[in-house]
């Protein structure tokens, strides 16, 4: 799943659903220890009443792990593998880090056309 930038919304919410900005904020919050599916999972559903399946934060924790905005070890317990995910960034600097990818990809595929409209900005 590639990232998506919804530009009619803010923040965080320009990217990620509110459940995944949650998962963020859990793994955020108990920075530097991580956290296995399960409870962030509970996590989730506590924050938005059980609105959330298991293997849809499964399926969103992996994702930002091939998007390489996550880590993870493996422990081993009764049963089975398992996996402890940790935040790769902090918040700032991963809105630093999603703000390169967009410039650098913009920079590549519309090079003057980017460049351009970088110089004249109003921020």
């Amino acid at each position: 799943m590639p990232l998506v930038m919804k530009t009619s919304q803010e923040d965080l919410a320009m990217f990620f659903k509110d459940w995944q900005i949650r998962i963020l904020h859990r793994l955020w919050n108990i920075s530097p220890d991580g956290a296995n599916s399960r409870s962030v999972w509970a996590n989730v559903n506590k924050c938005l009443q059980g609105s959330i399946s298991r293997t849809s934060v499964i399926i969103y924790l992996n994702h930002m792990v091939d998007e390489a905005l996550l880590t993870y070890t493996e422990t081993i317990s009764i049963g089975g593998r398992q996996r402890v995910y940790y935040m790769k960034y902090g918040e700032t600097e991963l809105k630093q880090h999603m703000a390169k990818l967009i410039i650098s990809k913009l920079l590549n595929e519309y090079p003057e056309a980017t460049r351009k409209a970088l110089l004249n900005l109003d921020v």
